[in-house]
């Protein structure tokens, strides 16, 4: 993949969730929005955080508020101006600015935690490996990911609301975070009554 199609594939994806911005903030924009076991699998996973965090593709921000209320010195990166420009404004005491996750720009080894929760999902599959080498290169050595994503046939499309999303079976994304880097410490799979199976990968760079 080109340069030019990778910048395309963000700027497909900001311009589809700009257009939606404030519809998907209303309805998923709060942490009372959320499931109860993701709220209580991120606050277990952030536990373990020590030193600074990322929250990467944080939409509307609210995870990223989340953990800061729980003393994770935590910022959030979006794509979508809205999003961020929204978090700034409801989250007032959170660091939040526009970003790409091919280029977190922050020093090598230098975050204690990444969340990836559901930010994963539009990437055309062949970049996934590329962005998670990223991911791995900005985190520490023991540093810790936790990775939400649709839990089916690796690489098979979606039909999502927003934009074109992608599924990745529990044992593919395993080997592509081993690949990057990773170790693998816990996997978390489930259904929920009319929803999409759900996976949750935690894993620790190596």
């Amino acid at each position: 993949m080109t340069p030019y199609t990778r910048c395309m594939t963000d700027m497909q994806v900001s311009q589809s969730y700009s257009a939606r911005a404030a519809e998907y903030t209303s309805i998923l924009g709060s942490i009372d929005d959320m499931r109860p076991l993701d709220k209580t699998r991120i606050e277990r996973w952030s536990e373990q955080i020590t030193g600074s965090a990322l929250d990467a593709g944080c939409g509307p921000g609210h995870w990223t508020d989340h953990l800061h209320k729980r003393g994770i010195e935590i910022s959030g990166i979006d794509l979508v101006p809205e999003f961020i420009e929204s978090a700034r404004n409801r989250f007032p005491e959170v660091p939040f600015r526009v970003a790409s996750l091919r280029a977190l720009d922050v020093a090598d080894s230098s975050l204690g935690g990444v969340l990836a929760w559901y930010s994963l999902i539009h990437l055309a599959p062949a970049e996934l490996p590329q962005i998670l080498a990223e991911l791995a290169r900005a985190l520490k050595s023991n540093g810790h990911l936790l990775i939400g994503f649709f839990d089916g046939a690796s690489a098979e499309p979606l039909n999502h609301v927003v934009t074109t999303a992608y599924h990745w079976s529990v044992d593919e994304m395993s080997r592509l975070l081993h690949d990057a880097g990773f170790d693998v410490l816990e996997i978390e799979t489930r259904q929920d009554p009319g929803s999409r199976p759900h996976a949750a990968v935690s894993a620790i760079a190596r």
